[in-house]
């Protein structure tokens, strides 16, 4: 899977003023919003790509497109965590409420490539947020992939994320879901545990398996690892980086991963590319 840079516009660099429209709550922290632009369309993105958000008067973040690149809406779908203070006042915003956006930037999941293949698509935490297009893209396109399974994992069942979106993920069987929590409530009758025990259950065809991984980088390491052990090729499993992304125009060098700059290179590189950079600490 290559990590050139993909082309920008003038319209990927600009700031766009888009409009909340709709705003759904999925956990304590954690709200999708829904935007609609203002004076133009809106930027057409590719699974797994991210834009600049601004919160205008505290700051600008890069935030993972959760919506469907498919859809064709004139929307875009941001799922925001709050877990400081730009991405805090962007979770806040009410709907009516204007946002600046800048994009989209970086790679995509490249699903497209994965046709013909069983599809295993592993999220942790808000990590799942990213690879939301690519379970919507697979469905959409379901006689184009064999066997797909999603695994994700939370810290409480308080916490999945997409709780509206399960159920019509598994019509007539059309994809394995496997949740599992790292602290169950007393009405869980799910798994508990790391994704990394459910993922280690499946039994899977090396040569037609095309893995996605998203979540904290121990996560996706370990994962990574033991698909690895089933005979996976590095190649076939992909995974989205995460670095400090300030420009998302690979000027300023705040994302740098050793030979990476995150927001052109990444976020989504082969895990042959990111198993050196992972394996080295505090890079």
């Amino acid at each position: 899977m290559s990590v050139d840079a993909p082309a920008r516009s003038a319209a990927t660099d600009a700031m766009l003023p888009y409009r909340v429209v709709g705003r759904t709550p999925q956990t304590r922290d954690t709200v999708t919003l829904l935007m609609e632009p203002i004076h133009h369309a809106a930027q057409q993105f590719r699974a797994g790509q991210f834009m600049m958000l601004y919160s205008f008067g505290v700051g600008e973040v890069a935030i993972s497109i959760s919506g469907n690149p498919a859809a064709r809406d004139n929307v875009l779908e941001h799922t925001i965590r709050a877990v400081g203070a730009v991405s805090a006042a962007l979770h806040d915003t009410e709907v009516g409420g204007v946002i600046g956006v800048r994009g989209p930037f970086g790679t995509g999941w490249e699903l497209e490539s994965a046709v013909g293949h069983d599809l295993v698509i592993v999220g942790g935490g808000v990590g799942l947020a990213p690879l939301r297009p690519v379970v919507l893209g697979a469905l959409a396109a379901r006689d184009h992939y064999r066997r797909i399974v999603l695994i994700t994992g939370a810290r409480t069942p308080a916490d999945i994320l997409f709780r509206d979106d399960h159920t019509g993920w598994q019509p007539a069987d059309s994809i394995e879901l496997l949740q599992t929590v790292d602290h169950p409530a007393p009405d869980w009758d799910g798994r508990i545990g790391f994704v990394t025990e459910p993922l280690a259950q499946l039994r899977l065809d090396p040569g037609r398996t095309t893995a996605f991984l998203c979540g904290p980088e121990p996560m996706m390491r370990f994962c990574a690892q033991t698909l690895l052990r089933k005979g996976i090729a590095a190649t076939d499993i992909r995974v989205s980086l995460e670095r400090n992304m300030q420009c998302g125009v690979a000027r300023c060098g705040h994302c740098q991963l050793g030979p990476l700059l995150v927001c052109r290179d990444g976020p989504i590189v082969d895990y042959a590319v990111a198993q050196p950079l992972l394996a080295t600490k505090e890079l």
